[in-house]
């Protein structure tokens, strides 16, 4: 399909965002983490009978990473749920294996204090600001977070849900200490496996439901997916490239425009991905960020220097953040009145996150008043207990868990 107005490109869109990084793109010391304290609540993770995967992990499994069976699966033993140094709203996952809680909980720091370097760096900035329309479009059309700097904050939080997901195969590889993981990861060069061989959605949904469809193993000091892994992987990817495309020719066949399209089938293809959608025949899709181009006689590669600066900064957050468990176990229902409320969402990272929320809230006719990213935190207006209750319950099935208010 193809619409004059559409500007889908991914090779120029990996360009613009290395031009706007630029060469000195996180340059300079890690950033450091202050001292600080931080409670987190904890609740066991519980499988259906005779199964391993929980009932929303399986009905997942069972919709989106087909031919993914349940063995290939390694799940989260416990959520665990906590305010950052901000004072937002967390969740996240721990076990199997030695990491524990300090793991997602020091790796959030990491998250914060790398977006805050990004979004301090003026230089990025302002050639973001110099952008001209054609640069702006191809963004638009072709990556689903628009600004670059949102861009780069959101690909900070996606490299820090890779070390928290893949910290619990931690075990298999014999590391029981999260600095030495951390380190091992970025130097295997593991970022850029999962930014090559993962599709998008499938990396953020199964985080959000404390899964991973990986194996690791060490080969020559280096750890690597097992070749089993890196096949399931890719049959994944393709399926979820064909299914994009099976929706868009349903829409071709009804004679509809890519627009239009893309307007009509969004909750089913931000399901899957808006962007294969609209991928060429044959072309494998690879992250942006992991894209390396030519800048000034130099190559940048914003992943790269995005995973560099991260790994600092969490070596510099478990060294300075300490943790208690509080009592009582995570959740809970803070009771209802009818109207106004606010509550927090903390596996929300981007805008495909705001669209799959807001098509939660239109399925069950309740109003969404505002959805802030940053503070992971939505306000809304209820009719009544039960319409609030499916609504809880649809969020949670789409593998967001709902905070206190």
């Amino acid at each position: 399909m193809h619409d004059e107005g559409i500007r889908y490109d991914r090779t120029a869109a990996a360009r613009i965002l290395a031009e706007v990084a630029g060469v000195d793109f996180l340059s300079g010391p890690a950033p450091t983490t202050p001292a600080v304290s931080l409670e987190y609540r904890v609740e066991e993770l519980r499988p259906e009978p005779g199964g391993v995967l929980t009932t929303g992990q399986r009905r997942y499994l069972e919709s989106f990473m087909r031919p993914c069976r349940p063995d290939q699966v390694v799940s989260a033993t416990h959520r665990i749920t906590w305010r950052d140094s901000r004072g937002i709203a967390n969740s996240g996952h721990i076990g199997p294996g030695p990491l524990g809680p300090l793991l997602p909980i020091a790796a959030r720091e990491a998250v914060i204090s790398v977006a805050e370097r990004i979004a301090a760096d003026g230089a990025v900035t302002a050639r973001s600001d110099a952008l001209d329309d054609d640069a702006l479009d191809v963004l638009a059309d072709t990556t689903t977070d628009q600004e670059p700097g949102e861009i780069f904050r959101v690909g900070a939080e996606a490299a820090g849900r890779a070390l928290v997901q893949h910290g619990m195969l931690a075990g298999q590889v014999g590391i029981e200490d999260p600095v030495e993981f951390a380190e091992a990861l970025v130097a295997s060069g593991l970022y850029g496996t999962v930014a090559s061989t993962w599709f998008w959605e499938l990396q953020a949904s199964t985080y959000r439901r404390g899964m991973i469809p990986v194996r690791l193993e060490r080969a020559g000091g280096r750890l690597r997916y097992t070749s089993d892994t890196v096949a399931l992987l890719a049959e994944m990817k393709r399926r979820t490239i064909a299914d994009a495309h099976e929706v868009m020719e349903r829409a071709h066949a009804e004679g509809l425009g890519v627009r239009a399209a893309l307007h009509r089938y969004h909750v089913e293809l931000d399901q899957i991905s808006r962007q294969y959608a609209l991928l060429p025949a044959g072309e494998r899709p690879v992250c942006l960020g992991q894209r390396a181009h030519q800048v000034d006689g130099h190559r940048v590669q914003p992943l790269a220097a995005v995973t560099e600066v991260l790994t600092g900064a969490f070596r510099s957050a478990v060294a300075s953040v300490r943790i208690t468990e509080a009592p009582g176990r995570a959740g809970g229902d803070a009771g209802f009145a009818a109207g106004e409320q606010e509550f927090g969402v903390p596996d929300m990272t981007c805008r495909h996150c705001r669209v799959t929320i807001t098509a939660v809230f239109d399925a069950q006719a309740a109003e969404l008043i505002e959805v802030d990213l940053h503070a992971k935190r939505v306000r809304a207006r209820f009719t009544d207990a039960g319409q609030r209750d499916r609504v809880f319950a649809d969020l949670r099935d789409s593998g967001y868990t709902v905070a206190d208010g």
